[in-house]
């Protein structure tokens, strides 16, 4: 059976299609990997060709096909205590707060493993406080996965031992080989999907902390730019942003002073 071919044309109406849904740029090497990720869909819906697939795609009535095409190209690699100097960072910032933080958010939080990483500090942290934890992120698949909070436990490894032990649930019978985050954090995290792309729900409110790790690599500066704006009325004044490692806001004309590796201040 010969697979179908995706065409540089059909490759740049994808990619632009990508860009205005979600902003995200894709570079002109990505078309093998954007072929192997849309090619289950191309044979589910019995096309012959990709054009064939990308005439659903930008049909007006296929928005629940453009979701589920974007869902499937966003890279959505994640694990738990990422960058585990920014956990430190905010465990140290934390104790030197004189008003107990109460609002964190994950604002790409894929899988949720990010959010549940932040859990555990917290509760480890400010075990009386009455703190509020969100996550959100464009694709809906991943967001299932967070929301139900049972991970492989090879997915596990990043999680300190003591942590693990009194934190997670360790799967018997057929869910051995998985573990499952324990209900007391569980209640404690919301899930939304949101594309950052676009203006954010007016009910979403203020936080002190914000994670925007590992995602604005995929975007150019323009878009750097357009999100983190559209971020930053939610960030309370000193609040902190975390980006990821690999990531900077130099040259962003942005309210923000870096106050740690990949950390901003929000100022007055």
């Amino acid at each position: 059976m010969e697979f179908p071919v995706l065409e540089e044309t059909e490759f740049r109406q994808i990619r632009e299609l990508m860009r205005r849904v979600s902003g995200i740029t894709m570079a002109d090497h990505k078309r093998q990997l954007v072929a192997g990720r849309l090619m289950k869909r191309v044979r589910t819906l019995a096309c012959a060709s990709f054009a064939d697939y990308v005439g659903i795609l930008l049909a007006p009535a296929s928005e629940e096909e453009r979701r589920l095409a974007v869902d499937l190209l966003t890279t959505n690699e994640t694990y738990f205590f990422r960058e585990e100097g920014h956990f430190q960072f905010l465990r140290q910032w934390l104790l030197q707060q004189g008003t107990v933080p109460s609002r964190f958010w994950s604002a790409a939080c894929s899988s949720g493993e990010e959010v549940y990483s932040l859990a555990m500090l917290l509760s480890d942290v400010l075990p009386q406080s009455s703190w509020q934890l969100f996550g959100s992120d464009l694709c809906r698949h991943a967001l299932q996965t967070a929301e139900s909070a049972v991970y492989p436990l090879s997915r596990a490894e990043g999680i300190p031992v003591p942590w693990k032990k009194r934190y997670c649930l360790k799967g018997v019978g057929e869910m051995e080989g998985y573990l499952q985050i324990c209900p007391a954090l569980r209640r404690r995290a919301t899930f939304r999907c949101l594309n950052l792309n676009e203006s954010l729900p007016r009910d979403w409110g203020q936080f002190e902390v914000i994670f925007l790790r590992n995602m604005l690599i995929y975007f150019d500066a323009q878009g750097k730019q357009k999100i983190v704006q559209g971020i930053l009325p939610h960030l309370s004044t000193k609040g902190l942003l975390f980006v990821g490692h690999s990531e900077t806001l130099q040259g962003l004309d942005l309210p923000l002073v870096p106050c740690g590796p990949s950390v901003y201040r929000r100022q007055a």
